[in-house]
């Protein structure tokens, strides 16, 4: 048996044309950022747009994550301007780690709830959460930030977090409509066998709702690393300052009339790295679950 090659038809070749734009048109930012990174700040304005810089050097890495001395700094075309990046970062991951595991956690049980469980006014709370999703953040800023104000959580690790560990409309709703399509059969039969309700859902609904709760995790991960509004709002001082929030403020702290561009662009370069760790060692299985969890 002699196998047969595809031949390229049109419409193959113009579907492979607009990926590979699409993807150019995607990475070309990050890739001009990382250029711009490893570039002496006294080159990038020289003309020289070429992919690779003439004088590639990591002075830019090392002035921020605080390796050189202001000396130094000036010396390589920088400013007086500092960052304290090791700080940000952990501030950082600190609201990641603890917004992922407390939505993932809520927005689990809830789900469970409003897809299992029946009571009065189940469907009315779910068209309640709904109507929340349509709500863009903007609008709800200004009283969630008077309410801080009044419980004193202005500049607290809590205020930071209590809009987003509260409830998770979207959460619920992308693990509601996956709990709806398990069979409830098992269920069942493990409450007929003595399993309470707390067992069933610890024991059999969480293991076999494994896949959309990581990609879940994955998502919020991703969206409480790139938030900026609301933590720029509430938290400026540097013990809960986030990393996004301390980019901006460097960038309009630089004393002279132009900002320290390849300072700041290696600082975001280094921002990248842990959302593009995640993506790596997950985005196979998110790309997965994600296709499982429209299937059901």
């Amino acid at each position: 048996m002699t196998m047969t090659s595809k031949k390229p038809t049109t419409s193959r070749i113009i579907g492979w044309g607009i990926l590979i734009m699409l993807i150019v048109v995607t990475l070309l930012p990050l890739l001009w950022a990382l250029r711009t990174a490893l570039t002496p700040n006294s080159e990038i304005f020289s003309g020289n747009y070429s992919v690779v810089p003439d004088n590639a050097t990591f002075i830019n890495f090392r002035r921020v994550l605080g390796m050189t001395t202001p000396e130094e700094s000036i010396a390589a075309g920088g400013t007086a301007a500092t960052i304290n990046f090791l700080l940000y970062l952990r501030n950082s991951i600190l609201f990641v780690v603890i917004l992922v595991c407390a939505q993932v956690t809520t927005s689990t049980m809830a789900a469970y709830a409003l897809s299992r469980l029946h009571f009065r006014g189940r469907d009315t709370l779910f068209v309640v959460l709904l109507t929340a999703l349509m709500i863009p953040p903007i609008f709800i800023a200004l009283p969630n930030f008077v309410l801080m104000d009044q419980l004193a959580w202005i500049n607290t690790f809590q205020g930071l977090l209590a809009p987003y560990v509260l409830i998770c409309p979207f959460g619920i709703f992308f693990l509601r409509q996956f709990m709806l399509s398990l069979p409830r059969e098992v269920e069942e039969a493990a409450m007929l066998d003595g399993a309470s309700r707390w067992t069933v859902f610890r024991k059999m609904i969480v293991p076999m709702s494994s896949a959309p709760i990581t990609t879940l995790a994955i998502i919020q991960a991703v969206f409480g690393w790139n938030e900026y509004m609301w933590p720029q709002l509430i938290a400026k001082a540097d013990n809960v300052r986030l990393l996004n929030v301390a980019l901006s403020v460097f960038a309009q702290s630089s004393p002279s009339t132009r900002p320290d561009w390849a300072g700041l662009m290696a600082a975001a370069t280094l921002q990248i790295i842990p959302m593009f760790i995640l993506l790596l060692l997950f985005g196979k299985r998110l790309v997965n679950s994600l296709g499982l969890t429209a299937a059901k």
